[in-house]
């Protein structure tokens, strides 16, 4: 389903994207990452950013996310510019990141030093929480090489969680798993989200992934990275990547974007 302006604005907005633009120097030449993007995401909205590789989506999660600045444009959240990391917004990445000198208890622990304000007691507790929120209650003393791929990405998606954001920025995180654990991985997310709320901004270029996880699809066109359409996705949660009418939104998405490349104007918001 197509989303027009009126209904992309119909709610609040948690983070508002406007008209950044960035570029960057790479073997002597200007790359031209991202050019006049605008997107508004709802308090507690699921928005998915789906586009080719080179077309900008992860550059616009790391400007989200504080990591690197725009060159024109600025995001603003609650209304505030974002002018650097916050903890108010984590980020969960392709790779684990876990370290490998700390157990699965203190990996995620180490995420709770943003959250000043807590005893020792008290961290153990949150972290604790947050392992059998992702089905690791029975693993806090297991090493990283200890670990499956999926179990990894469960502890850093517990990581991510325990400081309590209100925004999950997730970069492809379930890139490099089996197909299997990538559906464990969709079900436990949604539940997760569903139980609480937060606002989440998922990079991928699976559109089957992004139709199965997002309230929302942004579709982005290369060279530069511009967003060419977006589509809601009314389907009831629990999904099941495997439906068919998934599928049929998936379908849709992709024609989309099959087309962007050539004419990107056809699907500008």
């Amino acid at each position: 389903m197509t989303l027009s302006s009126e209904l992309q604005n119909a709610t609040p907005s948690k983070l508002s994207v406007q008209g950044v633009s960035k570029r960057f120097r790479s073997g002597g030449r200007t790359v031209h990452a991202l050019d006049n993007v605008s997107l508004e995401i709802g308090e507690g909205e699921f928005v998915c950013l789906v586009g080719p590789s080179g077309c900008g989506k992860s550059t616009l999660l790391n400007i989200i996310a504080g990591l690197e600045s725009a060159d024109e444009g600025r995001v603003l959240t609650d209304g505030i510019a974002i002018t650097g990391p916050g903890r108010d917004r984590m980020v969960m990445f392709q790779e684990a990141a876990l370290f490998p000198w700390l157990d699965v208890l203190d990996n995620v622990l180490f995420g709770l030093a943003l959250k000043p304000g807590l005893s020792r007691a008290e961290r153990i507790e949150v972290a604790q929480f947050y392992l059998k929120l992702v089905g690791l209650e029975k693993f806090p003393k297991s090493y990283v090489h200890e670990l499956s791929g999926g179990m990894k990405q469960r502890v850093a998606l517990a990581r991510s969680l325990a400081p309590n954001p209100r925004v999950l920025l997730m970069d492809e995180p379930f890139a490099a798993l089996d197909a299997l654990t990538r559906e464990q991985l969709y079900g436990d997310l949604q539940r997760i989200w569903q139980e609480h709320r937060k606002t989440i901004v998922f990079v991928t270029h699976n559109v089957r992934e992004a139709a199965c996880l997002g309230d929302r699809v942004a579709l982005f066109s290369p060279h530069p990275g511009r967003i060419c359409g977006q589509f809601a996705i009314p389907l009831p949660r629990l999904r099941d990547i495997n439906s068919v009418e998934l599928a049929r939104h998936a379908t849709e998405v992709t024609a989309a974007l099959k087309g962007s490349a050539a004419a990107p104007e056809e699907y500008a918001i």
